[in-house]
């Protein structure tokens, strides 16, 4: 998934020592951490590197963060390959016009409801939860829901 939009707000608070700050959603964390439990990987595509960014994925132990890259189709195929998974077996979030052609690749490609239109038009779902308050928890416990879990 994409970090800023889906598992924020979107905003990013800049302080004036140059250092920033963003709120995440602890229900979001809770549910990430019950897919790490039931054995998914869990991935994290950033298209800008961030200090706040690499705490929070260092906090819920997430193993694959990948920041900087604006290319998300290329990337997520690259991590998949890595992982030996295929597009169906994906389930990929992001808000952004960069994240629309690796949400349309995916089995399973999701938008918060207040994504911009390229992200919507290429999603099949969209949480009932706005993006940084829940979003994500709603997918966890689908792609949970569907295991029978």
């Amino acid at each position: 998934m994409d970090v800023d939009g889906v598992l924020t707000d979107g905003t990013v608070e800049i302080h004036s020592d140059g250092t920033e700050s963003k709120n995440f959603s602890i229900l979001d964390g809770m549910g990430l951490k019950r897919l790490q439990q039931a054995g998914l990987a869990v991935a994290w595509l950033s298209g800008r590197a961030s200090g706040a960014t690499s705490v929070r994925a260092a906090e819920l132990k997430i193993s694959h963060l990948v920041q900087g890259r604006t290319d998300k189709h290329i990337a997520l195929q690259e991590l998949a390959s890595q992982l030996g998974l295929t597009a169906p077996q994906i389930c990929y979030m992001g808000d952004d016009d960069i994240d629309a052609p690796a949400i349309a690749w995916a089995g399973i490609g999701v938008a918060p409801a207040a994504a911009m239109p390229a992200a919507l038009r290429a999603a099949n779902y969209l949480p009932g939860r706005p993006a940084g308050r829940g979003a994500v928890r709603d997918v966890c416990e689908h792609i949970l829901g569907s295991r029978g879990q």
